[in-house]
């Protein structure tokens, strides 16, 4: 399986992306990592990274935002599974086992699971989705986001997917809310698990993007937008399946 990261090296996210990469390492199953260098200067990558022969770097000449060097990134992975994830994040340890394990003896399409937020002291707090634990077919997951303004159906940093659905529904080309719609996209072109476990911890501080000021300008439109493609997405498939029975 495949990490892969958007980053430009911030100082004050350097820290916190060693702690990402450390929580990779506690991982009892194989991955890699793609790293999209987002306008960053390559010699800046921690040294614990640099060092590590299953991080691979792809160094964007400038910086074009999360969701473009997020897909970019996209095109270099080479596992038969991916996981979006942000540089400022950790995964729980048995993270990758537990859904890795549930892909591969169900054969569904993708496999998520719960998150955590990462307080500054070192404690966490459990975050429930709203969908319920257990299998979802294909687009069931939109049932479980009704209204734009309504808490988003499933956390996107939580979900390991094939990769070719990664690639059928990548990141959107919003600067914000981008994550939503590949979640959406994913659940919606295949079913999947969702697991009665924390998988991912949510660091939160104050270079969030989330507690920026600007961030409430755009959230209710990129919002309408993610859930309008979800619900158009599925309504499509649905419709091209009841053409093919006749």
């Amino acid at each position: 399986m495949t990490v892969v990261i958007a980053s430009r090296l911030r100082e004050d996210r350097l820290d916190y992306l060693t702690a990402m990469h450390a929580s990779l390492t506690r991982q009892s199953v194989p991955w890699e990592a793609v790293i999209a260098l987002d306008g960053a200067d390559p010699s800046r990558l921690p040294a614990p990274l640099a060092a590590d022969p299953r991080i691979r770097t792809l160094t964007l000449p400038r910086a074009v935002g999360a969701a473009c060097a997020r897909n970019l990134a996209l095109t270099q992975v080479r596992t038969t599974y991916v996981n979006w994830a942000d540089d400022d994040d950790e995964f729980t340890d048995d993270a990758m086992t537990a859904r890795l394990s549930a892909l591969e003896s169900t054969g569904v399409g993708w496999c998520a699971g719960w998150s955590e937020d990462l307080h500054p002291d070192g404690s966490t707090t459990l975050w429930r989705c709203p969908t319920p634990p257990g299998r979802h077919e294909a687009g069931d997951v939109m049932n479980y986001w009704p209204r734009p303004q309504d808490t988003i159906p499933i956390g996107p940093t939580t979900i390991l997917a094939r990769t070719d659905l990664v690639r059928a529904a990548p990141m959107g080309g919003l600067v914000q809310g981008e994550d939503y719609m590949a979640a959406v996209g994913v659940t919606v072109l295949a079913p999947g698990i969702l697991l009665r476990l924390p998988v991912y911890r949510y660091r939160k501080h104050p270079g969030q993007m989330t507690q920026q000021a600007s961030y409430d300008q755009l959230e209710a439109a990129a919002r309408q937008h993610a859930h309008g493609y979800g619900l158009s997405l599925r309504a499509a498939l649905r419709t091209r399946e009841a053409l093919a029975r006749g």
